[in-house]
């Protein structure tokens, strides 16, 4: 059974700084291209930073290029987002997935498997 747990979501004020972290089992972590979606009160789910199986294709939404990385560990099976210059407008839900695909996966919103989410809140 594959699991898909995020972590590492909080509270912060506009210009700080969070570090998300997913954990995934039950799969052959290096199979999958993996990803960082994050959906607002009211809004779509969007796709912000997605990466390839061994980590070598990055892809950022303009909205977080420049102050999110994302990077992923095949040793520990587990997906980062490091998150700086936060702003209020980054206020969401922040969900990991995973899915065979790459290509489209962040633009398409798709994946096979989606972990529950991490709140992830911004004061100004």
């Amino acid at each position: 059974q594959v699991q898909v747990v995020e972590s590492g979501g909080g509270s912060v004020q506009a210009g700080g700084s969070l570090k998300l972290s997913c954990t995934l089992s039950g799969l052959t972590f290096d199979d999958y291209a993996l990803g960082w979606f994050r959906q607002a009160p009211g809004e779509e789910r969007e796709g912000i930073s997605c990466i390839s199986w061994k980590g070598g294709m990055t892809y950022y939404a303009d909205s977080v290029k420049g102050r999110f990385t994302i990077s992923r560990d095949n040793d520990k099976d587990v997906l980062f987002l490091e998150m700086n210059s936060l702003k209020p407008e980054d206020t969401a839900m922040y969900y990991c997935a995973a899915d065979h695909q790459y290509y489209g996966m962040c633009s398409g919103v798709a994946a096979k498997y989606w972990g529950q989410g991490t709140q992830v809140t911004v004061s100004s």
